[in-house]
């Protein structure tokens, strides 16, 4: 009986299952003064071992769901209505701006006399 070494498929396989981090950090400074300083963290691991440790932001993004789709379908008609509303309010607001114009239009008349 030989033993083979394990094959990409099972390395991947034990990768996805258990979960791999690779962290590092990058540091620019400049006569020892720290100017900037990048933390780089990638998680590689399969989605259900990814909900098992709490991570499932992609769920939520609205660019990946479908929920995401009908909350940006909701507030585009959202923003459409108040458009819409904004608009019936100002001609309300300009139709009894113009009676009251004309009603201290007669009393300057009347006290003038």
């Amino acid at each position: 009986m030989t033993v083979r070494p394990p094959g990409l498929v099972d390395v991947l396989d034990r990768i996805l299952d258990k979960g791999l981090v690779i962290a590092g950090d990058i540091k620019i400074s400049l006569a020892n003064v720290e100017l900037l300083t990048v933390q780089i963290r990638l998680l590689v691991c399969s989605i259900d071992k990814a909900e098992q440790i709490g991570l499932n932001w992609w769920k939520y993004d609205r660019n990946l769901s479908a929920s995401g789709k009908t909350f940006e379908t909701e507030n585009t008609e959202l923003r459409e209505r108040v458009s819409q509303l904004e608009r019936e309010l100002k001609a309300l607001a300009d139709t009894a701006a113009v009676p009251s114009r004309r009603a201290g239009r007669s009393k300057a008349k009347t006290t003038t006399k």
